[in-house]
C-alpha cells in the first residue's frame, strides 16, 4: 500500500531515503519473514536472516571466494523493498500471475468432481495389470497430479482411496503408502500443470511454458513407468496376480459419465498451442470447468464456485508469501555474487566432472528440502547452480565444435592466447570468456535445449524433499492414511521414487531434452527397458529373488540400454540380456513350483 500511495513521491526523491521509507521497508521485510515462519516453519526465516546478515556484515568475516565487504542497511532495504530484484521482483510477479491462475484452475477442477473421475479412469486403465491396485494408484496419482501440481494434496486426495485398495489386494501397508507418495510426487512433473516451480523455470530461462510441458511429457512417463515397475516386481514377489473383476466399469462407461472433464484440459492445451499466455489459458480453462459442469449430472452451483475459489485463495496465500520471501534470498545472491562463488566451489570439488557436480547438487537439494518447500528449494538451487550445470552439459558440444576447425577469427585469436589447443584453452580461460565463445559457436536451439536440461535437472532433484527422510511430507501424509511408521514409509517411498535421480541423468547425458524428437523417442524407448532392469536391481527381485550373478547381468544390461553413445548394436545386446534374465528366472520359478506341487 505504501508503494502504491507514495509512488510519485518515491520517484521524485530518487535515491534519498527518509524515515518512512526505513519504517515501511523494515515492516515489510519483518512481515515477510514472520508470515513465512507461520506457513512453512522456522527453516526458511532462519535462512533469510542468515542471508541478510551476510550481506550486511557477516560477509567480511567469511574467507575465500565467499568474502563480501558488506552493504549499508539503507542499500539492503532499498534493494529488498523498492528494487525489482527484491521482495516484489520476479518471483512475486510469477506468484501474482501464472501460479495464482493455475492454482485456481486446479481447485475448480477438483471441486467439480474430477478427482472421482480420475480414480475411476485409472482403475479401468490399470486395474487389470499384475499388481492392479498398485497400478491404479500410480496412474491415478499421475492423472491427478497433472492438474493439481501439489504432492501432498495429491497424496491425500488419491491415497484415501488407493492405499486401502492396495492393502486389500495384498500389498503391505508401508509399500502401499510409499507407492502413493512416490506417484503423487511425480504429479508435479506431469504436464500440463507442473506446480509453481515450472512457472519460475519458464521465467528464469525465458523459454515458453508450452515448450517446457512439451519436452516434459516423455521424462514424466519414464518416472511413472519406474514407479509402476516397482509395483509389478513387488506383486511378483508377493505372488499377486492380475485382477479380473467382471463388475468393474469399462473405459467407455467411465468416459461417458465424465467426458466433460476433458473439456477444461483440452481448452488449456489448445490455448497454449494458439500462443496465449499461461495466465490467459488457465483463466479460460477455469471458466470451461464451470461451463462443462453445467452439461453434466453434477453442475457446479454458486456454493461450489465459492468454495473452490476460497480453497484456491487459501492455497495461493502460502505460496505467494513464500515466493515474496524467496525474493529476499535471491536479492542477496545476485547482489553479493554468491552464485558465482558457489559455482567456483563446486568446480573445485568436482574437478570438472558433471556426474560429481550432479551428486553435490542432489545432496544440496536434499539438505535444503529438509526445511524448504519444493518451489523455494528449486529457486535457491537454480540461482546457485543452474549456470554451472549448463556450462558442464554444453562443454562437450563446445569442445567438439572447436576441434572441428573453421573457426571465426575472434575465436581463433582467443584460443591462441591459451596456446591454440581447444582442450587446454577451455580449461584455462575464464568462465565468462568461455560462455561468450559458446554463444558464438553453438546453435541457439541446441543451447536452449541444454539450458532447459540444466534447469529440469534441478527441478526434478528438488522434488526429492517430498519422499526423502528425515523430512518428507508426502510420505508422512501417506503413512497417516496407511497407519504405518512415518520414517519407514519415507524410506520405502525414497526407494520407489528413484526415478527422481535416474531420469535427470538422461537429461545430462542424452538428447532426451535437447535433441530432436526422433532422438528423444529413441532415448525414451531404450530407457523404458533400462529402467526396468534398474528397478529390479534396486528391489533385488525380478521374476524371482536376484543373486549376485543375475544382479551383475542386470546392471550390465541397464548400462548397455541407457548409455546412448553405445549405439543400437550394444542396446540390442542389453535388451537381450534383460530378456534372457527374465526367461531364465521364469523357468527357475516354474521348476520350483513344479517340485513344490509334486
Amino acid at each position: 500500500v505504501y508503494l502504491i500511495m507514495f509512488e510519485t513521491a518515491l520517484y521524485e526523491r530518487e535515491a534519498e531515503y527518509i524515515f518512512s521509507d526505513y519504517l515501511f521497508s523494515l515492516i515489510a521485510v519483518g512481515l515477510a519473514i514472520e508470515f513465512t515462519r507461520r506457513t512453512t516453519g522456522w527453516f526458511m526465516p532462519v535462512l533469510i536472516l542468515i542471508s541478510l546478515s551476510y550481506i550486511l556484515f557477516m560477509g567480511r568475516y567469511v574467507g575465500g571466494v565467499f568474502s563480501f565487504p558488506g552493504l549499508s542497511l539503507e542499500t539492503v532495504l532499498y534493494r529488498s523493498y523498492f528494487s525489482s530484484e527484491g521482495m516484489f521482483g520476479l518471483t512475486a510477479n510469477i506468484s501474482a500471475t501464472f501460479v495464482f491462475m493455475f492454482i485456481i484452475f486446479g481447485s475448480f477442477l477438483l471441486h467439480s468432481g474430477a478427482g472421482d473421475f480420475i480414480v475411476s479412469l485409472a482403475r479401468c486403465l490399470a486395474g487389470r495389470f499384475t499388481g492392479g491396485a498398485g497400478m491404479v494408484a500410480v496412474v491415478g496419482s499421475g492423472l491427478m497430479g497433472s492438474v493439481s501440481g501439489s504432492a501432498v494434496a495429491n497424496t491425500v486426495s488419491t491415497g484415501v482411496i488407493t492405499i486401502p485398495m492396495m492393502k486389500k489386494s495384498g500389498f503391505e501397508g508401508r509399500f502401499s503408502a510409499g507407492v502413493v507418495a512416490a506417484s503423487s510426487t511425480g504429479g508435479a512433473l506431469m504436464p500440463p500443470v507442473m506446480g509453481a516451480g515450472a512457472f519460475v523455470l519458464a521465467s528464469y530461462t525465458q523459454i515458453s511454458y508450452l515448450t517446457i510441458i512439451a519436452v516434459s511429457v516423455l521424462p514424466a512417463i519414464l518416472y511413472f513407468l519406474t514407479v509402476s515397475y516397482f509395483v509389478r516386481i513387488e506383486a511378483k514377489r508377493l505372488g499377486l496376480t492380475a485382477e479380473t473383476t467382471e463388475d468393474s466399469e469399462s473405459v467407455g462407461q467411465v468416459l461417458k459419465q465424465g467426458w466433460h472433464f476433458i473439456i477444461p484440459i483440452a481448452t488449456l492445451v489448445a490455448l497454449l498451442l494458439m500462443g496465449r499466455t499461461p495466465t490467459t489459458a488457465a483463466a479460460f480453462a477455469t471458466l470451461a470447468v464451470i461451463a462443462s459442469s453445467w452439461i453434466s449430472s453434477t453442475p457446479m452451483n454458486w456454493n461450489d464456485i465459492y468454495n473452490a475459489t476460497l480453497e484456491g485463495v487459501r492455497t495461493m496465500l502460502s505460496t505467494a508469501l513464500l515466493l515474496v520471501a524467496v525474493g529476499l534470498i535471491i536479492n542477496v545472491v545476485t547482489t553479493t555474487g554468491v552464485g558465482n562463488a558457489f559455482s567456483l566451489m563446486i568446480v573445485e570439488w568436482a574437478q570438472g566432472s558433471l556426474l560429481i557436480t550432479l551428486v553435490l547438487v542432489a545432496l544440496a537439494s536434499l539438505v535444503l528440502g529438509m526445511g524448504l518447500p519444493v518451489t523455494a528449494s528449486y529457486i535457491v538451487l537454480a540461482t546457485l547452480s543452474a549456470p554451472l550445470i549448463f556450462d558442464l552439459i554444453s562443454h562437450t558440444q563446445l569442445l567438439a565444435a572447436l576441434q572441428a576447425g573453421d573457426l571465426p577469427s575472434n575465436v581463433q585469436a582467443t584460443l591462441s592466447l591459451f596456446g591454440g589447443d581447444p582442450v587446454v584453452a577451455l580449461q584455462e580461460m575464464p568462465l565468462e570468456m568461455k560462455r561468450l565463445i559458446r554463444q558464438e559457436m553453438l546453435d541457439p536451439e541446441l543451447l536452449t535445449g541444454m539450458l532447459l536440461s540444466a534447469h529440469l535437472i534441478i527441478f526434478w532433484l528438488s522434488q526429492d524433499s517430498n519422499v526423502t527422510p528425515p523430512v518428507c511430507l508426502a510420505s508422512f501424509a501417506a503413512a497417516g492414511i496407511a497407519g504405518t511408521r512415518p520414517m519407514a514409509t519415507g524410506l520405502t517411498s525414497w526407494k520407489v521414487a528413484k526415478g527422481l535421480y535416474l531420469v535427470p541423468l538422461l537429461f545430462a547425458y542424452s538428447p532426451l531434452i535437447s535433441g530432436s524428437w526422433p532422438e528423444r523417442l529413441e532415448v525414451f524407448g531404450w530407457s523404458c527397458l533400462g529402467l526396468y532392469a534398474l528397478a529390479g536391481l534396486l528391489h533385488w527381485h525380478l521374476e524371482t529373488r536376484l543373486n549376485l550373478f543375475s544382479a551383475a547381468l542386470l546392471l550390465l544390461s541397464a548400462a548397455l540400454l541407457m548409455w546412448m553413445p553405445f549405439g543400437i548394436f550394444l542396446h540390442l545386446i542389453g535388451a537381450g540380456l534383460l530378456l534372457g534374465i527374465i526367461l531364465w528366472q521364469r523357468r527357475v520359478k516354474a521348476n520350483a513350483a513344479g517340485l513344490a506341487s509334486s
